[in-house]
């Protein structure tokens, strides 16, 4: 009996670099360290600034939490990188599909599984099974990560990269100019402010139940258009790294350059359309996918190409069950675990009980991540 166990196959696992045996272990690194921030390194950096007034770490705490409107900060980022990163296996997946013998239909059919599956999980997670529609939010992180994942994932079945790249601009001016120019009742036209815009008002009057934030969504319905090019441009990152003929170091400068570009672009754009993650302005697109970029050049380089990856550890056991842990900690009380094992010895850390708490919690996820990583057991949608 195999050992590994997925729920829609491999489309989030790493894949292979140049032949069989080697994997691309930057993206796992990546994907894990980019979960890791919201499974607990968040809130470790926020107890590490109230025990000592250092201003960098008051800086990282800011970091560590959404602006309510426009800006950005790095908590921004972390959604935008795993959609992107999704993003960046799909050619992987979908050449290894195809070269199993799959057709492009059952390549559909695998895509809209995967889609319905985080869909339905995002409403599990969201309350489904209480049976309280009224009183649900059905918009969920998840169901975008499905819904976008499918979309651009059509889309790069069926173009090729210079086709990838008009779908990106075209979404991305769409959304602004529907925004821009159409109005909504009550506002009008090109009122940003919150709850005043076509993203907030569609969603107030296609949703049912409630709302994250009574009046507007920031997983919203037509927000999601956007989001399909954050998976896109990942799409094409993942292109590049499956070129046989182009180097790992030319690949890493070429992801670079393109993420510096993109910061380039939404800055210029933020003067228009401002970054904001919850309307997922195409000015948030750009910067997000342009630090996106940086990240997986700068993973890519120094794991895949220098092979320095002994460091990485630690994240690769988070980025091989990512969706897991993200289940895990909303479903089980992983911190009535970390009481049972620590709570004794933390009971004695005076001051920083809250901070080692958090330290111990982030322990019982990844040696729980761990066991399953030593068993091959990976839980992938």
């Amino acid at each position: 009996m195999a050992k590994e166990t997925r729920m829609i196959d491999d489309s989030q696992s790493v894949p292979p670099a140049t032949h069989a045996s080697e994997r691309l272990v930057s993206l796992d690194a990546l994907r894990g360290f980019d979960m890791f921030c919201i499974i607990g390194g968040d809130q470790l950096v926020r107890q590490a600034a109230k025990l000592n007034d250092w201003p960098w770490l008051d800086w990282m705490s800011e970091q560590a939490h959404h602006p309510e409107w426009h800006g950005f900060t790095f908590y921004d980022l972390i959604f935008p990188l795993f959609l992107f990163l999704a993003g960046v296996s799909m050619p992987f997946s979908f050449e290894k599909r195809l070269g199993r013998g799959e057709t492009k239909g059952q390549l559909y059919r695998h895509v809209l599984i995967r889609c319905l599956t985080l869909v339905v999980l995002g409403l599990i997670l969201n309350g489904l099974l209480k049976l309280d529609f009224q009183n649900m939010r059905y918009p969920h992180v998840l169901a975008r990560i499905g819904l976008a994942y499918a979309f651009a994932a059509v889309i790069m079945l069926n173009t090729n990269w210079c086709g990838q790249l008009l779908w990106i601009a075209g979404l991305l001016v769409g959304y602004w100019a529907a925004l821009k120019f159409i109005p909504v009742p009550e506002f009008g036209a090109g009122d940003l402010a919150p709850g005043h815009t076509l993203t907030d008002y569609l969603d107030r009057l296609l949703l049912p139940g409630k709302l994250y934030k009574e009046v507007r969504d920031p997983e919203g319905i037509l927000s999601t258009v956007p989001a399909i090019a954050t998976a896109l441009s990942g799409a094409l990152a993942g292109q590049l790294l499956k070129k046989p003929d182009v180097t790992g170091a030319m690949k890493s400068l070429l992801l670079a350059l393109a993420g510096v570009a993109c910061l380039a672009a939404a800055w210029m754009w933020n003067h228009e359309f401002p970054i904001n993650k919850n309307l997922w302005s195409s000015s948030f697109v750009l910067h997000c996918s342009g630090w996106s970029l940086l990240l997986l050049a700068t993973f890519y380089l120094v794991i895949d190409v220098w092979k320095l990856r002994s460091w990485a550890f630690f994240f690769v056991v988070i980025g091989s069950n990512s969706i897991l842990i993200y289940v895990a900690q909303r479903v089980f009380d992983l911190g009535h675990t970390r009481d049972y094992l620590f709570g004794g010895v933390l009971s004695l850390t005076g001051d920083w009980q809250p901070m080692l708490s958090v330290v111990a919690y982030i322990v019982v996820e990844w040696l729980l991540l761990y066991l399953l990583y030593r068993n091959r057991i990976f839980l992938r949608v």
